[in-house]
């Protein structure tokens, strides 16, 4: 089955908004809901979980936790729709807090979205390099201990990987 490119645009849209709430809220619970009982969730760091209950099981462990759950806000770079494969691919910003002297710290990802319809999705797939992410978070947790913001949680996580 094929979808328009606006139904396609129009779904994502839709789950965009809910992740940006997600991100607001800190409950990541609904996050799998967005997705078909069968979804492929392929996450080079984590792995590839397969349908919504492991889906849910990996974003509230991974978005509730330094530094996923430290990050503010995904918003979108860009976003582009291949309507014959029903995928829409597009580069998500993620932005950690101001660590308190106002400096933004940010790593990005591409996204992979299958369109599956009725507002759901089949797969999706993050690609990104894990290392620059735990750099910028590392450099944002040393600027934020510097101004008396980063958390006990984002310290253990510098005492695990920052050395």
């Amino acid at each position: 089955m094929t979808f328009s490119a606006d139904e396609i645009t129009e779904a994502y849209a839709a789950m965009h908004a809910r992740v940006q709430e997600h991100a607001r809220t800190g409950d990541w619970d609904d996050f799998a809901l967005s997705f078909t009982e069968d979804a492929e969730y392929v996450e080079h760091a984590f792995g590839t979980f397969r349908g919504r209950d492991a889906i849910r099981e990996w974003s509230v462990a991974t978005m509730t936790s330094f530094p996923g759950g430290a990050m503010t806000g995904f918003p979108l770079a860009w976003q582009v729709v291949d309507a014959p494969t029903s995928r829409l691919i597009c580069e998500v910003r993620n932005l950690m807090p101001d660590p308190g002297d106002g400096s933004v710290h940010e790593a990005s990802n591409l996204t992979i979205m299958t369109y599956a319809g009725d507002g759901l999705f089949s797969r999706e797939e993050d690609i990104y390099n894990p290392l620059r992410f735990m750099r910028m978070s590392l450099r944002w947790a040393k600027v934020a201990e510097a101004h008396g913001t980063l958390s006990d949680e984002g310290r253990a996580y510098v005492a695990q990987f920052g050395g």
